[in-house]
């Protein structure tokens, strides 16, 4: 349990300002909450997407937009009438290629097969939206951990949110102990050298989402690597039901719990105004349902639907994209 010490001391204030940097990023005009759809155009062979404009068809390693003026597309913020060739969008939303007005549409690629993202600040997920619920920071669930690479890189098949199932990318391990046992994470190495998990605890879909991201940065030369559990991250899923996020690795769930980190996403209640409503839970697969109990942490400052607030430091698009839960790469890894 924190105590008031430990809210002053420095780790303390760097997980707040990551916390509240969090809350920014999600609420964000083409934060997670704006997905209002993810289209695979295998089920759109005559190339018409409901309610996306244009006429979208897979083309060998490219998708083919054909749009009129009427349609009121845009690519790289040029109107569109005629056709264009489109590859993957691999950076942040904002900056895919494609867009109608304040709408991003995203082309995706997931083994073999192409989407269409649409990414809409209107979306009604977004304007409920009133925070990331989160446990108190604990310096205890700050642990030391040593990461033991594979020897080759590995895929595993595992479900993803959508039903099907996609391969999930691992390098590697990380070794911990909790409370004098030592529990293991299956990690992924991102470019940069850090490390991503997805996993699963006693907690999960009870207290907590049904499972949960963990960015550990790089480890050093002797494989040790800081584990902090109060930045354990709501997966995107856990905004909008659009994303695809994977399931943990078979060997991942444990019995142990963490009660720390995000827990769920909190909704106002459009029809009352400032009134907190019931957590945002996506649709979830059976057995999987859980009735979150979470203790909020709000910033005193912080105006939930403000991009960017003076309050915060501006933050990379690196940070950025691990706070929000984002990744547009594409490939055998499977992401959201």
């Amino acid at each position: 349990m924190s105590t008031d010490a430990q809210q002053d001391s420095e780790e303390f204030h760097d997980w707040q300002r990551w916390h509240e940097g969090r809350i920014v990023a999600v609420a964000a005009p083409h934060g997670p909450l704006s997905l209002t759809g993810t289209h695979w155009l295998a089920d759109h062979p005559e190339g018409r997407i409901p309610a996306v404009p244009g006429l979208w068809r897979e083309d060998g390693d490219e998708v083919v937009l054909v749009a009129t003026p009427e349609d009121g597309l845009t690519v790289d913020a040029e109107p569109l009438d005629g056709e264009v060739r489109l590859g993957a969008d691999r950076g942040p939303v904002d900056a895919s290629r494609v867009a109608q007005g304040d709408r991003r549409l995203v082309v995706l690629s997931r083994e073999g097969l192409w989407a269409v993202r649409d990414f809409d600040p209107q979306s009604p997920t977004r304007q409920a939206f009133r925070t990331v619920d989160a446990t108190p920071y604990d310096p205890k669930w700050s642990l030391d951990g040593t990461f033991r690479p594979y020897d080759s890189d590995r895929t595993v098949r595992v479900e993803n949110a959508d039903g099907r199932e996609r391969g999930l990318g691992l390098s590697g391990e990380i070794a911990f102990t909790v409370d004098g046992a030592e529990h293991t994470l299956q990690v992924a190495v991102e470019p940069d050298g850090s490390l991503w998990a997805v996993f699963a605890d006693a907690t999960s879909g009870k207290s907590s989402y049904r499972f949960r991201f963990l960015r550990p940065p790089a480890p050093d030369g002797d494989g040790r690597v800081r584990i902090d559990f109060n930045r354990a991250l709501l997966p995107p899923c856990a905004f909008a039901d659009h994303f695809i996020c994977p399931f943990p690795p078979p060997a991942t769930p444990s019995p142990w719990p963490c009660p720390r980190g995000s827990g769920t996403a909190s909704t106002a209640d459009p029809s009352h105004p400032g009134r907190e409503g019931r957590p945002h839970r996506p649709r979830q697969p059976q057995g999987c349902r859980g009735r979150p109990r979470c203790v909020p942490i709000r910033p005193k400052t912080h105006p939930c639907m403000a991009y960017r607030h003076p309050s915060i430091l501006p933050i990379s698009a690196r940070q950025e994209r691990d706070i929000s839960g984002i990744c547009m790469s594409s490939g055998a890894r499977s992401r959201p």
